[in-house]
């Protein structure tokens, strides 16, 4: 396989008249807007626009699928799983917005793959980098584009790595977390088994997950409130695909309400994945995962005080 031969495929269609599934809705806005805490006031009331940042929701297709993909998108993909890079990884996306949608606005958009990178080696592998850019139209009006970028790769070998045993357990660790100087404060907190919740120094206003800045009043200005680690459960999923070797599904991921009133994702143990409630009341622990890595979970049940430390060699524990 060439790369001219992935080039080929540049500007050709990869979804073609396109028509989301719903009209832009008020429950979808509320439960969007529940789940990440947007209050913004300009998303509720008679004059409501939905919040810029669900551009793509409104183009998804859900479990069903679309039936608008073009042959050249299946085709792309063809031409690089029979070439090896058969493992694929969402890297970013980028968006605009040239008009606000509104409850009852109709979605249509065109799909088309706008560029095929040259090999590339990253940690993950070598492969291609494959954008795509959705042109999203409101009641026939272009609303805002969507651009989409995966790494279609063959995953990378480590030099002097076991064959067998050695490279399932290399390849079970936990994925590591991001840290930036943005949230270096949070995990320094997990170390000393601390669950810090950034606060306004201006207006008071609590948030989690961390940012620079409140998005309540735009201060920079923050310190910090140690949580007291009770919680209900506010939301959940059970995970039973994809299997990732680090993981062992099925395994429940719950949106924690915490006592302070902010969220956390994380996972709840203590009880099997098919118990979990929302409403649930759950208390913090941390849990050790591996030598170098311990995260925050929540137990629901008569388990461990809060801030209690368990130590989980493999991390597979809920």
């Amino acid at each position: 396989m060439t790369y001219e031969a992935l080039k080929a495929f540049e500007g050709l269609p990869a979804a073609t008249a396109g028509v989301g599934k719903d009209l832009v809705n008020e429950p979808m806005i509320r439960h969007w807007c529940e789940a990440m805490g947007d209050t913004n006031p300009a998303y509720e009331g008679p004059d409501a626009i939905a919040p810029p940042t669900m551009l793509q929701a409104w183009t998804m297709g859900g479990l069903s699928g679309h039936q608008g993909r073009s042959g050249a998108y299946d085709e792309l993909f063809a031409l690089l799983d029979d070439a090896g890079y058969t493992s694929v990884v969402a890297t970013d996306c980028e968006q605009e917005y040239l008009r606000p949608l509104r409850p009852g606005d109709a979605i249509t958009f065109d799909a088309v793959i706008e560029s095929v990178s040259e090999r590339k080696t990253t940690k993950l592998g070598t492969g291609h980098f494959v954008t795509t850019r959705m042109d999203v139209r409101a009641d026939g009006e272009l609303a805002g584009t969507h651009r989409f970028r995966i790494l279609k790769y063959a995953p990378a070998t480590r030099a002097g790595q076991a064959e067998g045993a050695g490279r399932r357990e290399q390849q079970a660790r936990r994925p590591r977390p991001v840290v930036n100087r943005d949230n270096a404060g949070f995990w320094e907190g997990v170390r000393e088994h601390r669950l810090l919740i950034q606060r306004c120094e201006a207006c008071g206003t609590l948030r989690f997950p961390w940012l620079p800045g409140c998005g309540a009043c735009a201060s920079q200005d923050w310190s910090t409130v140690e949580a007291s680690g009770e919680g209900t459960v506010f939301s959940y999923v059970v995970m039973h695909h994809p299997s990732f070797p680090a993981f062992d599904p099925p395994y429940a991921v719950g949106l924690i309400e915490l006592a302070e009133g902010v969220r956390i994702i994380s996972n709840v143990v203590g009880v099997p994945y098919d118990k979990v409630r929302t409403g649930m009341p759950v208390r913090l622990e941390f849990l050790r995962v591996d030598e170098e890595l311990e995260l925050p979970v929540f137990r629901a049940g008569d388990g461990a005080p809060v801030g209690v430390a368990q130590r989980v060699a493999t991390g597979r524990e809920g």
